[in-house]
C-alpha cells in the first residue's frame, strides 16, 4: 500500500535513485521540493533541464563543459605537454583546488571493471591515445583512484602509451597527514615507503 499520492511516490523514487540517497533522505528531499514556492521549484527543475541539455564533453579532454573546448584546454598559459588522467570530472575540481597543477587533463568517465562489464571501449581511453598521438605530449600522469579498478585502468593505459616513448607517471600514495602508523594498512604503508623522497 502506498502512503503517498502517486506523484509524490514518483518524486521520492527519483530522489532515491541518486547515489548515496536512501529512502528517508529521498522522502525529506521530496517534501522539501514540494514545500518550495512554485517559482523556486520551477527554477530547480529548469536548472536540471538546462544542465542536461547544455552540458557536454570537451572535444579535447572529455571534461564537462558548455563550450566546444573547456576553459582549461583553452588556456594557453597552462602546460600543454602534460596530461593528468582522472576518472571523472569531480577529480578535475579536486586538482584545481590545490592551485598547484598547471597542465591539462583527460577525463575517462569511469574505470575498467570486468565485473561490471566495463571495458576499454566503454570509457574514454581511445580519445586519450589519440591525443597523445596528435599532440606534443611529454608526460601523462595517471591519477586514477588507488583501488582495484583504478590500478587496473592505470596499468592498461600505461601499456598502451609505452610505444609513444613519453614519461608515464602514477600519483604517489602513502601516509595521510596526521595519520598514525599503526592505523595504516600494509598496501598504503608499502606505497609510502616506495614513494619516499630525500629531505
Amino acid at each position: 500500500m502506498d502512503f503517498f499520492a502517486p506523484p509524490v511516490e514518483k518524486l521520492i523514487e527519483e530522489f532515491a535513485r541518486l547515489p548515496g540517497i536512501g529512502q528517508k533522505t529521498a522522502q525529506r528531499l521530496a517534501f522539501y521540493v514540494l514545500d518550495l514556492p512554485k517559482e523556486d521549484a520551477e527554477r530547480f527543475a529548469d536548472a536540471i533541464r538546462d544542465a542536461k541539455a547544455k552540458t557536454f564533453t570537451c572535444k579535447r579532454c572529455q571534461n564537462l563543459t558548455d563550450t566546444e573546448t573547456c576553459p582549461i584546454c583553452a588556456d594557453q598559459a597552462r602546460d600543454q605537454k602534460t596530461i593528468c588522467v582522472v576518472t571523472d570530472p569531480r577529480d578535475v575540481i579536486a586538482f584545481e583546488r590545490t592551485r598547484e597543477y598547471k597542465g591539462l587533463y583527460h577525463v575517462l568517465h569511469g574505470t575498467l571493471s570486468p565485473m561490471n562489464h566495463i571495458g576499454p571501449d566503454d570509457i574514454r581511453i581511445r580519445e586519450l591515445v589519440q591525443r597523445v598521438a596528435d599532440e606534443e605530449t611529454e608526460e601523462v600522469i595517471l591519477a586514477t583512484n588507488p583501488d582495484t579498478e583504478g590500478e587496473a585502468t592505470a596499468m592498461y593505459i600505461s601499456r598502451l602509451l609505452q610505444p609513444f616513448g613519453i614519461k608515464i607517471t602514477r600519483l604517489g600514495y602513502g601516509m595521510p597527514v596526521g595519520g598514525h602508523l599503526e592505523m595504516v594498512d600494509e598496501v598504503t604503508l608499502l606505497r609510502a615507503l616506495e614513494g619516499r623522497r630525500e629531505l
